[in-house]
């Protein structure tokens, strides 16, 4: 995507200093263009410019069409140069000084540049766009910058994203520098690669695995992304980064910070690295053969740029051995700690303190920190989220202002309980939002690490996220903007809008219960998938879901099919395979539970329902193997649509329905399995569509009778056949007036449909037994903000600061069932936003008493493992007699950051619902 105002400003001088910039031979003019048609590139001579100055190449040649020409001298260039290095290298000194520029914002600076386009006073008929960077990493984000500029995308190798064909491309000229990035450490973790990145690199690297060539096109992404930290792949699977000749170098070549995750202190792979014959990984017990173990990895790579990870778990992602007490669990932590900086001190030849070190309090390390570890001021603590995208913890004032700072380490894909989501990248860019705002209002800036899994298909998540590490203000707009603009810059302008909602609502279906939770099983230990609850109410909801996957697949392939070829490929791999996917799997699972449901039911749909899931699951396999052989089998085992065997993913036993022995028509209403189950109904005054379904037992024709006022019929007739399963969706629409009966004809006989219209009322109103209470339909007070995620697609969230005064909304509403109310109040699954605060409310209904709820939960509980699963938090209290007629609940927040997603009041026998109450 095009730079951000904040990466590149122009610089303040106005151009009442024309005659200055006159005498040094440069242009004042705002927004003056530079062509770069024909540009050669002269870098400074070092290895990572020269990597630079490669990237660069062939960037203009994909966008020019013609090769890019590398200059060994100024003299070399031509008419127009590219110039790149650190802008106190001789190359760049010595044109600061013959053509008069001032680089002197730069001193000191990190990770900054200025470039500028000048006419060459040493050299008439020479122009050159000059890029120097406070330091090398500052180099590189400029040369980075010039190409996004070019409409280069960062995913133009990884996702093969092609640039459009410029033949005279141009850039601005102006001086610009650019800010310091808002977070120092920027990268992601590559994890769980054991279904597709590790099994894509063994062909694709000479190395058999993920070695340096694999790596090189890694931390060239990263160079596109501006990030600089990588925490390298480590599972079983895979050969430790250190093992394999020439990866601590490409790290080093590409100035890539190599650090490791909260399991692997001082730099070590423990799953590969720790061998059984060092007896066990026991630091009571076995301290010399560990401080011995590390002492290797520290002297080995003290020439290397690092950041260390310091503290002490299991082997792998487990519980540190030997502790059998939380005091005895932080005594040897901070024991672990303490030697550990000996070790670093003496292989670095300087302070600890003057070395870069993490604590990842991640799991059980969080628990040993609020005990009460003392961590040294120098060490910046790495706040986890909770494996589902919710921060668990952020710091304090006080741990704010550690030397130290703070960071983060943040899931996008996860493998463990209560279960995986490995496969299609689904964590919400709201979510995302929300979180990383958090972060910045707790001064979380040190470092920030994505755990991206395989990096694809999470390209959009992996560029929000760094994006945001990189420019803060990226936060300030909603994240559908964000997702748009990148859209135009992978697809065009022209397609973005479109593009961006169909991922959007991808992302809001997969809010609602990610595909990989479609079994509603869990694992580690991993149970059987069962039916789905979203059939609860009888089927309807889950038939509303197939429809919203079925037009968002339509949707994608219309796009597609208006795209050039040249972005097909791109399309495939970054829109059209997750969103068929993640329709196939839940086509696979609800289809195959309807299926059940509907031959329980005497319907003739069960048949071609089973056919249907059966056609899914075959979808699913045919587009991963397109995925895979695309581009001549560059992905060739990128894509595994099943990683871990989960039962999720696993083909079940497929059923044979036979037609039943019956004749005759009949209709099937929304929600059967409740009180109001054998009929329609609507709310006086308000536009509505439910659904009627109307079968037979044979093929036949039906019709509608005359339809009344008031209502719609969408079709109107139609042919019940072996093609649509002898049934047909009716969408029936009310527009808010008085109706009369509906009939229907079907094989020659007419059925009356049972229609009902409920008392209306100015305000939200009872709608088949609930009220629903949208977050954003509350009057609210100065204290509450609305976030961009939640059941509605929007909800309210306390502020960071809450003013002294608890802050409330406020809501209207008409029942009119008398008897007795269920009041659920349904939350975001977010935590406390510090050890200080908890995630309390206050809820007083018709001005009584209020009273509290915390939505705090704790550790792994069941109660936080179906929070997860589902992205809600709930607590319900009954109200014994709700009377008739107008109310008012106010809510008031108590702590920072809580979220709310809806209200919901129930009366005895409403439908049960998985998610909120269907509505089209």
């Amino acid at each position: 995507m095009p730079a951000s105002p904040r990466a590149l400003r122009p610089m303040h001088l106005r151009c009442c200093f024309l005659l200055l910039f006159t005498l040094l031979g440069m242009t004042c003019a705002r927004g003056a263009v530079f062509p770069l048609a024909g540009a050669a590139i002269l870098a400074e001579d070092d290895v990572t410019m020269a990597l630079a100055a490669k990237l660069l190449q062939r960037d203009l040649a994909a966008v020019t069409g013609t090769p890019a020409r590398r200059a060994a001298t100024l003299e070399d260039c031509g008419a127009v140069c590219i110039v790149i290095g650190r802008h106190d290298a001789p190359l760049l000194h010595t044109i600061a000084i013959t053509e008069g520029l001032d680089f002197a914002a730069l001193a000191g600076g990190r990770e900054r540049y200025i470039r500028v386009g000048i006419d060459s006073r040493q050299r008439p008929g020479t122009r050159l766009l000059v890029i120097a960077g406070a330091d090398t990493r500052g180099a590189i984000y400029g040369t980075v910058d010039l190409t996004r500029e070019l409409g280069v995308s960062a995913w133009e190798w990884w996702a093969d994203v092609k640039p459009v064909v410029q033949a005279a491309p141009v850039v601005r000229g102006e001086r610009l520098l650019s800010d310091t990035p808002s977070v120092r450490y920027r990268g992601v973790f590559l994890n769980d690669e054991d279904w597709g990145l590790q099994p894509w690199a063994a062909g694709f690297d000479p190395a058999g695995d993920l070695g340096p060539t694999a790596y090189a096109r890694i931390f060239e992404l990263l160079w596109r992304l501006k990030a600089n930290l990588v925490w390298p792949a480590m599972h079983d699977s895979t050969r430790p980064f250190y093992s394999i000749a020439g990866n601590a170098e490409t790290a080093r070549d590409h100035a890539i910070i190599v650090g490791t995750s909260h399991a692997e202190p001082m730099l070590r792979n423990n799953v590969r690295e720790w061998r059984k014959e060092d007896g066990p990984f026991n630091f009571f017990t076995n301290r010399a053969v560990l401080a011995r173990y590390w002492q290797q990895r520290v002297e080995a790579v003290r020439g290397f740029e690092n950041i260390y990870t310091v503290g002490i778990r299991g082997v792998h992602d487990s519980a540190m051995e030997g502790a059998t007490t939380l005091d005895q669990a932080r005594a040897g932590v901070a024991a672990a700690i303490d030697l550990q900086r000996g070790l670093l001190a003496g292989a670095q030849r300087r302070p600890a303190a003057q070395v870069p070190q993490v604590l990842t309090v991640y799991k059980e390390v969080l628990e040993i920190y609020n005990s009460g570890l003392r961590v040294p001021d120098d060490i910046t603590l790495v706040w986890p989220d909770d494996n589902y995208g919710y921060l668990h913890q952020l710091g304090t004032q006080a741990e704010a202002r550690r030397g130290g700072g703070a960071g983060l380490y943040y899931h996008l894909s996860y493998w463990g309980r209560p279960h995986d989501y490995l496969w299609l990248a689904t964590t919400h860019p709201g979510l995302i939002r929300d979180q990383l705002q958090r972060a910045f209002a707790t001064d979380t800036d040190r470092l920030w690490v994505a755990n991206v899994g395989d990096i694809k298909p999470g390209e959009y998540l992996t560029q929000y996220f760094l994006d945001a590490a990189f420019d803060r203000r990226v936060l300030e707009r909603p994240a559908a903007q964000h997702l748009r603009a990148w859209m135009a810059t992978q697809f065009g302008a022209a397609h973005a809008g479109a593009i961006a909602d169909v991922m959007m609502g991808f992302y809001q279906l997969a809010w609602e219960r990610r595909p990989e939770f479609m079994g509603f099983s869990q694992t580690e230990p991993t149970t059987p998938t069962r039916q789905s609850d979203y059939l609860q109410s009888g089927g309807e909801e889950a038939e509303l879901r197939l429809e919203r996957y079925a037009d968002l697949v339509t949707r994608a392939q219309s796009i597609a099919a208006a795209l050039p070829e040249e972005r097909r490929d791109a399309y495939f791999q970054l829109v059209l395979y997750p969103v068929r996917a993640a329709a196939s799997l839940n086509a696979r699972i609800l289809k195959l539970d309807l299926a059940a449901q509907y031959a329980r039911a005497g319907r003739p749909a069960a048949k071609s329902h089973a056919a249907g899931a059966r056609a899914a699951q075959a979808a699913i396999d045919a587009d991963t193997a397109r995925y895979n052989a695309q581009a001549g089998g560059k992905w060739r085992g990128m894509m595994d649509a099943a990683p871990r065997r989960l039962p999720v993913f696993a083909s079940p036993a497929w059923p044979a329905y036979e037609m039943p022995a019956r004749s005759g028509c009949a209709l099937a209403y929304p929600a059967t399995l409740s009180q109001q189950g054998g009929m329609l109904s609507f709310t006086r005054g308000r536009p509505a569509t439910k659904t009627l379904t109307v079968f037979a037992h044979d093929a036949t024709h039906w019709s509608a009778g005359p339809v009344p006022a008031g209502l719609r019929l969408s079709p109107a007739s139609g042919q019940l056949d072996a093609a649509n399963g002898q049934e047909q969706r009716i969408a029936v629409s009310y527009d808010g007036s008085d109706i009369g009966p509906l009939a229907l004809e079907c094989g020659g006989k007419t059925i009356q449909a049972e229609v009902q219209l409920a008392p209306g009322a100015d305000v939200a109103t009872e709608h088949d037994r609930i009220i629903t209470l949208p977050a954003t339909a509350a009057r609210a007070d100065a204290g509450w903000s609305t976030v961009d995620v939640g059941s509605f697609g929007a909800a309210m969230r306390s502020a960071f600061a809450l003013p002294s005064r608890p802050p409330a909304l406020r809501y209207s509403f008409h029942s009119h069932t008398a008897g007795p109310a269920r009041i659920r109040i349904v939350a975001l699954p977010v935590h406390p936003l510090t050890s200080r605060h908890r995630l309390r409310i206050g809820v007083a209904l018709d001005r009584q008493e209020p009273a509290t709820f915390d939505f705090a939960t704790h550790g792994r509980s069941d109660e936080w493992k179906r929070n997860v699963l589902s992205n809600t938090a709930v607590r319900e209290w009954t109200v014994p007699a709700l009377t008739p007629g107008r109310h008012e609940l106010v809510m008031r927040a108590l702590d920072p950051g809580f979220i709310l997603d809806r209200i919901d009041i129930l009366f005895d026998g409403a439908p049960a619902y998985y998610g909120r109450a269907p509505s089209r």
